[in-house]
């Protein structure tokens, strides 16, 4: 991709975090389901950690190499003319220079944001320390700022996702932490695991910059996030979690029941349709 395509995207990227209205973003794993996502009409695609690693046969968490992350958003990002935005986890490093390997490694790939998280994914240690997210965001920051590249920065935060720390001062850390990593350079603030409309409302008072929160069933419909003032709603692992509930029915059905009920030519996308909507 082009310097300026690229570029054309993360400021249209930017701007569907300006709306008035909730935007939806669904998290793509391989290169059909971003073309499936952009077929429906969405306007932009994230990627999925979790869906990636375990379509490869990795666990989440890092433990895919971060090569195969890459060349699967490589992938994506060529295969739809939408932005795509990169789920890079922690960084895939230990140091700031470490992270920033794999920041430049994912925007070469054509990703023009990226989701990086404090979560360390050690029960004894399961959150950096804010300086330590700082630092990193800091450096991203002055990194797209220097090479006239573009990165859209969303900054996560584990603390509802994880349940860390007391539940009575959580929401008072998830503000600080907020806080800390838009004044460091954070474009939008990812807070997964919260559903609760009055902490929602809170943290949105509370915090300037663009806030994105995970889908959940508990989760306020779009129309009353849209009226608390929420830009984006993640779909995260969800959209692979329920393809492979879908795939499970099915088999599931042969097997055992010996029928084909959820195979009817309404459920299933024609090989013509299919042949035609890859290319």
């Amino acid at each position: 991709m082009s310097s300026k395509g690229q570029s054309l995207k993360a400021k249209t990227f930017h701007r569907l975090h300006q709306q008035s209205s909730t935007f939806v973003l669904p998290n793509a794993w391989d290169v059909i389901s971003a073309k499936m996502f952009e077929e429906c009409g969405f306007k932009a695609i994230g990627t999925t950690s979790a869906g990636i690693a375990a379509s490869l046969g990795y666990l989440d968490g890092q433990s895919i190499p971060l090569n195969k992350m890459v060349e699967t958003i490589e992938n994506i990002a060529k295969s739809v003319n939408v932005p795509v935005s990169a789920d890079i986890e922690a960084g895939y490093g230990h140091t700031v220079e470490e992270v920033l390997e794999t920041v430049k490694a994912v925007a070469a790939a054509g990703a023009i944001g990226i989701n990086l998280e404090d979560g360390t994914g050690d029960p004894n240690r399961p959150i950096f320390d804010i300086s330590s997210q700082e630092e990193k965001i800091a450096a991203i920051k002055d990194l797209s700022e220097s090479r006239n590249m573009p990165l859209f920065i969303n900054a996560r935060t584990d603390l509802y996702w994880l349940n860390i720390g007391d539940s009575s001062t959580r929401l008072q850390e998830a503000v600080t932490r907020a806080k800390a990593y838009q004044d460091a350079g954070a474009d939008c603030i990812f807070i997964p695991g919260l559903t609760d409309r009055k902490i929602i409302k809170r943290i949105r008072e509370e915090v300037s910059c663009p806030i994105n929160l995970l889908v959940d069933p508990e989760m306020p419909s779009l129309t009353e996030l849209s009226q608390i003032g929420i830009e984006r709603l993640s779909c995260g692992s969800v959209p692979f979690r329920a393809t492979l509930t879908y795939l499970g029915t099915i088999s599931e059905e042969i097997v055992n029941r010996q029928t084909f009920q959820h195979m009817t030519n309404g459920d299933v996308l024609s090989y013509r349709r299919l042949t035609e909507f890859i290319q």
